[in-house]
């Protein structure tokens, strides 16, 4: 993989002008969120545009909102957006997701987010970096706040975090009446522990429906047939 750009079946993504680049995380939930019923979408902290564009090529007709705090990465993702040719239906915008949650008078039937996530852990020197992979910049709180404003009746959020902070966030969650009813939690391999878990949120409380996935049965690029299954219609490699 370059450093510059990453190649998909459908689209290109540029990267060298943000700190987070392509990975697993981003392409699992922009493979797993359901896009189904969505007439309009938002990925909040969209980075280089990867969820919003996936999430276009897997809706062809919902109009695709994705906010990004930081310049240079905002950037990145409407050139991205831009280039790709779903780009009509795709608005990036510079900005706070706080700010937006409440000045915007859209409602969202599905929110995605691939989020700061590590609520304690020592921030990065490199101040990029550290905006994108921490929470200072956007509280668990604010996100749920700002999804109860933005989340149609019967809409969805979808979201991947590591193990703690997801059920951390997912008890929070429920606190404002926004409950979990999807949970897929993910292993690197069949003998490690769960290191991330995909949640999908809804305002109805229903049965939670849970299943695991291993990324790698074991040996190094060795993927299981799951995650093949799940990234085929994105990755060259599947």
């Amino acid at each position: 993989m370059s450093n510059k750009n990453f190649s998909f079946k459908q689209f290109v993504i540029e990267q060298e002008k943000t700190a987070m680049k392509v990975g697993i995380d981003g392409v699992m939930l922009g493979a797993w969120a359901d896009v189904a019923n969505a007439a309009n979408i938002l990925d909040i902290g969209t980075g280089t545009g990867l969820i919003a564009i996936m999430l276009a090529q897997r809706n062809s007709a919902a109009n695709i909102d994705a906010i990004e705090i930081d310049r240079q990465s905002y950037e990145q993702a409407a050139e991205n957006a831009a280039k790709c040719k779903w780009s009509a239906r795709i608005n990036i915008i510079h900005g706070k997701f706080q700010t937006f949650a409440e000045t915007t008078q859209k409602k969202y039937d599905l929110i995605v987010s691939n989020p700061p996530y590590f609520i304690a852990s020592l921030q990065s020197p490199e101040m990029q970096r550290t905006v994108a992979r921490h929470s200072a910049s956007l509280t668990h709180d604010d996100l749920i706040k700002g999804i109860d404003k933005i989340l149609t009746a019967t809409g969805t959020f979808s979201a991947i975090f590591p193990y703690v902070e997801g059920n951390i966030f997912i008890a929070k969650a429920a606190a404002a009446n926004i409950f979990c009813n999807k949970r897929t939690n993910i292993k690197p391999n069949p003998e490690k522990p769960v290191k991330r878990i995909m949640l999908e949120f809804s305002r109805i409380k229903q049965n939670l429906a849970e299943n695991t996935i291993c990324i790698e049965n074991g040996d190094r690029h060795n993927y299981t047939d799951a995650y093949k299954s799940l990234t085929k219609d994105f990755y060259l490699k599947f």
